[in-house]
C-alpha cells in the first residue's frame, strides 16, 4: 500500500462542521486519504453523517477510512477502518470486510507495533509523537525516535500520529513514516481547505 504523505482526521467538535463538509474542505485542497473519527453522535447520526461524507469521497477521488467502527464502514461502503487496540480484533475485523478494504491499527510502542506487523493490516500508526489536545486521556508521547525504530523494525507502511504540526512533519517523515497523520494543525485553521493545500504541496516537496 502506498500511502500519501497527509492523512486527514475528522474533528466535528473541534470545526463545528459535519464530517461531509469536513471531507469535502479538505478534499479540495488535495487530500486523498482522510478518516472519520467521532466519538459523540448516535450511531444512526454518525452512520448519516458517513454515508454522505462516503459519497463526497467517492466523487472527489478520496480514501475514507472509518474510525472503531467497522459495521459503519461496511455500511456506508468506507474504503476501510482505523482500529486502536481496545477495539474489534485485526483478524476479526478482516473477516467481516474481506480482503480488498483498509485496515490501519493504533500502537504506541515498539512492541505493539512489531505485534501489529503480524497482523492483517495494511498500515501501522504509531503515536503520540507529540503532545497532543485531540484525546481526553492520550497515551504517552513516543517521539520521534521511536518513529524511526519503529520503521526499522517493521514492514508495513507507518503512519505517524500524535500533535503533529507542518513544521514538525518534515522531522517525522525524515524518521521513516511514510505519512503523517494530522487533525488539530490542519482543522483549527482559519481555511481548512488552504491548510490542506499547503500540507499537499509542502509534503510533495521533500525528498
Amino acid at each position: 500500500m502506498i500511502l500519501p504523505r497527509a492523512y486527514a482526521i475528522t474533528d466535528r467538535r473541534r470545526t463545528g462542521l459535519s464530517h461531509a463538509e469536513q471531507v469535502r474542505r479538505l478534499a479540495a485542497g488535495g487530500i486523498r486519504l482522510i478518516q472519520l473519527r467521532e466519538k459523540e453522535l448516535s450511531p444512526r447520526a454518525f452512520y448519516d453523517d458517513a454515508r454522505e461524507a462516503a459519497a463526497i469521497a467517492r466523487t472527489l477521488g478520496v480514501t475514507l477510512i472509518i474510525n472503531d467502527r467497522v459495521d459503519i464502514a461496511l455500511a456506508v461502503g468506507a474504503d476501510g477502518v482505523h482500529l486502536g487496540q481496545d477495539d474489534l480484533p485485526p483478524e476479526k475485523a478482516r473477516i467481516l470486510l474481506g480482503p480488498n478494504r483498509l485496515i490501519g491499527f493504533s500502537t504506541h510502542s515498539l512492541a505493539q507495533a512489531l505485534a501489529a506487523d503480524t497482523l492483517p493490516v495494511d498500515y501501522i500508526a504509531i503515536g503520540p509523537v507529540f503532545a497532543t489536545r485531540t484525546k481526553e486521556n492520550p497515551d504517552p508521547v513516543v517521539g520521534v525516535e521511536t518513529v524511526r525504530t519503529v520503521r526499522a523494525h517493521i514492514r508495513k507502511p507507518l503512519v505517524a500520529i500524535g500533535g503533529i504540526t507542518l513544521e514538525t512533519a518534515p522531522q517525522v517523515l525524515a524518521a521513516g513514516a511514510n505519512a503523517v497523520a494530522v487533525i488539530a494543525d490542519l482543522l483549527s485553521a482559519p481555511d481548512i481547505t488552504a491548510r490542506a493545500r499547503q500540507y499537499v504541496e509542502t509534503l510533495a516537496a521533500l525528498p
